[in-house]
């Protein structure tokens, strides 16, 4: 009797071959990958640490210094993320400020006269935003650092050629192939917390964090393609101080898989009430970062109430670290973190809305590894005029 041919390997429980043939092969692995790789970095950072030091330190005990964290798209959204907290730990003063911004107006954020760590994110590298704003920095700023936080070890950002710079290489799996950054988001931001928190400091949490964003790829799954399959015209993100980053990261997931075909809208949830809240419609769907943080928390569930009270929004979830305020059913519960700070939370719950974005551009017959068939907007930014310094 022949033997029974092997099962195809799953990938976000999907058959690799099906996911090859519908162009999704590549952002499902990088999604999938993220536990195994955000070990993998916390490791290779550890390894540094003793180097790291050195060379931060200068900077970040200095209350006269700044650090800037800054990237293009995504990866301007991991400072985002990371900023409140790392200013509340280090003496320096640390600010999320986009290459796009500094290289337009290099005059408005590069303060000369103070010390600065410049802290670089490229999934390749090769955004010429970023090598522009290293360039400028240089120009502007006589006591200057650079951190390069990469994925690609043959990228134009870690060969610049420049005094006192340090680059963090991330594992070449990070470096993500698909069009949407996703593993490359979650390690780069991995990375530079444990480089500029201390590296010792997530050793004990870094398991736990992986565990919580492997068990939300599994179980997120029916929830996010279920709804997925809505036809949802709009949707909301909505997360309070470190989560704000996060639901402006999730939209933008949302706008490049669907092609921009699903309007996308992020806010804090006490803010949503200030206007974007117009937003809402009866095909809109609406999810909520939920904090851990006793004060903070009591403010995001006073939305989710209202919002489900008004009863305008098609579906209004949950993503929660704590028990589920509402219906199981409109909730994606985080196992294991409920006493966690809210920065652990940032792997877990941006897994969801990654999943949910995944599921969302197969239900609408987009391939996810490249959304944008017209070429109008590129993996690898595109179309940049760089301007000489205005003296």
């Amino acid at each position: 009797m022949p033997a029974s041919p092997m099962p195809s390997p799953d990938l976000l429980g999907l058959p690799e071959p099906d996911l090859a043939a519908s162009g999704a092969l590549w952002t499902a692995r990088e999604i999938e990958q993220q536990p195994r790789m955000l070990l993998r970095t916390q490791a290779l950072v550890a390894g540094m640490a003793e180097q790291l030091a050195a060379f931060i330190a200068p900077v970040s005990g200095d209350p006269t210094a700044r650090v800037i964290l800054t990237g293009a798209g995504t990866s301007a959204y991991i400072g985002e993320c990371l900023a409140p907290w790392l200013d509340r730990s280090l003496a320096a003063r640390v600010d999320a400020v986009p290459t796009t911004d500094l290289v337009s107006a290099p005059r408005l954020y590069l303060d000369p006269a103070r010390p600065l760590l410049l802290v670089s994110f490229g999934r390749s590298g090769n955004s010429p935003e970023s090598v522009a704003a290293v360039e400028l920095a240089e120009a502007l700023v006589a006591d200057l650092r650079h951190l390069v936080v990469t994925c690609n070890a043959d990228g134009a950002l870690g060969r610049v050629a420049v005094q006192r710079s340090m680059t963090l290489l991330l594992p070449p799996e990070t470096h993500d192939v698909s069009f949407a950054m996703t593993s490359s988001f979650s390690c780069m931001m991995l990375a530079t917390l444990a480089a500029l928190g201390g590296p010792h400091a997530l050793e004990t949490r870094v398991h736990a964090m992986a565990s919580a964003t492997e068990a939300v790829l599994q179980q997120a799954r029916g929830l996010t393609q279920e709804l997925a399959l809505c036809g949802f015209e709009r949707v909301v993100y909505l997360g309070s101080a470190l989560f704000k980053g996060l639901a402006r990261e999730a939209a933008l997931k949302l706008g490049e898989l669907s092609n921009g075909a699903i309007a996308t809208c992020f806010e804090s949830p006490m803010g949503f009430r200030h206007g974007p809240k117009t937003f809402v419609t009866a095909r809109t769907l609406v999810v909520v970062f939920v904090s851990n943080d006793p004060l903070t928390r009591r403010y995001d569930l006073d939305l989710l109430d209202e919002l489900r009270g008004d009863g305008v929004a098609a579906r209004v979830i949950e993503v929660t670290a704590a028990d589920p305020h509402g219906p199981a059913r409109d909730a994606v519960h985080v196992p294991r973190l409920a006493h966690a700070h809210d920065l652990d939370l940032l792997w877990p719950y941006v897994a969801v809305a990654q999943l949910f974005a995944f599921h969302a551009s197969r239900a609408l017959g987009v391939r996810p590894d490249s959304p944008n068939a017209q070429g109008t907007v590129n993996r690898v930014v595109e179309g940049v005029r760089l301007y000489p310094l205005v003296p």
